[in-house]
């Protein structure tokens, strides 16, 4: 249903598309009405006026119109996944066309059609060593992507598997140590350093003040950034694998297990991810 705003830029398969509709007069007001079924990768993008106003007397004599716009963000939707980043590079154009200082209140508010993306992830080894082979069955029946974090764990997987941990030597980021490869699975990285980078990440995009600049971190060659990416944009269902075995390294003596930073990381992860609107499970080993 739309009133009194730009119209919905439909895009599908690439092209913009012409969605028929209907108009309802209700209270001298005009209402259009659209019905359709939608389709996998449909994007929808919404606006206020400021968007299709954007530029006006600065850059731009007439504004930037609503084909500008509608043109912009297909040639967009074919480099970008996520409804997220494309409001945010939208937003950013309009900012840039209004020099930084808007004329009208811009809004975008951007949806797309996705199917169920799975990711599960594996971290801490299990508390029984007769778990490992089970956990890694459990990790590696279902099609979906894989992540392992934690040397430890990597190696169990390794040796389950019968594949070996292949260590990358580029150090992107001197606070982070490298990301590695295992043959089956899609990302292994550190453990307890690479999730805590990505749970601040996580947080900075439940918190919504998102910008290009947040885009550029989660971008970064790095096993922290790559974990948030995978979950923020590409995973609808979060499965976590957690081992409950003590880590001496991340252990304090004096609090009881289940504040270690590790579970204490995990849990940290679910509640976000279940903000995100992400389904979360865990299974504890």
């Amino acid at each position: 249903m739309e009133f009194d705003n730009p119209s919905c830029v439909f895009i599908r398969n690439g092209n913009l598309l012409q969605v028929p509709y209907k108009e309802r007069i209700i209270e001298n007001k005009t209402i259009r009405e659209y019905r359709f079924q939608v389709l996998f990768h449909d994007c929808f993008i919404l606006m206020s006026d400021g968007v299709i106003h954007a530029g006006v007397g600065q850059l731009l004599n007439f504004g930037w119109t609503w084909k500008n716009m509608a043109d912009y963000a297909l040639t967009a939707t074919k480099e970008t996944l996520s409804a997220s980043r494309l409001a945010t590079m939208l937003t950013k154009a309009c900012n840039d066309l209004y020099m930084q200082v808007p004329g009208d209140d811009t809004t975008v508010a951007v949806a797309r059609i996705v199917d169920t993306k799975t990711v599960n992830l594996f971290t801490g080894p299990p508390s029984d060593k007769e778990d490992d082979a089970y956990l890694i069955h459990e990790f590696m029946k279902e099609h979906t992507k894989k992540v392992i974090c934690g040397g430890t764990s990597a190696n169990i997987a390794s040796k389950i598997l019968n594949e070996p941990i292949k260590t990358s030597l580029n150090y992107t980021d001197p606070a982070l140590p490298p990301v590695a490869r295992i043959k089956g699975i899609d990302l292994v990285t550190e453990g307890v350093l690479t999730l805590t980078r990505a749970l601040v990440l996580m947080k900075h995009y439940v918190e919504g003040n998102i910008d290009e600049i947040f885009f550029e971190e989660l971008d970064k060659d790095n096993g922290g950034s790559k974990v948030a990416k995978l979950i923020i944009e590409d995973c609808t269902v979060l499965n976590l694998f957690v081992g409950r075995a003590i880590n001496e390294a991340h252990q304090n003596p004096g609090l009881p297990f289940d504040l270690s930073i590790r579970m204490h990381l995990v849990e940290q992860i679910k509640d976000t991810a279940l903000k995100m609107g992400k389904e979360v499970t865990i299974k504890y080993y």
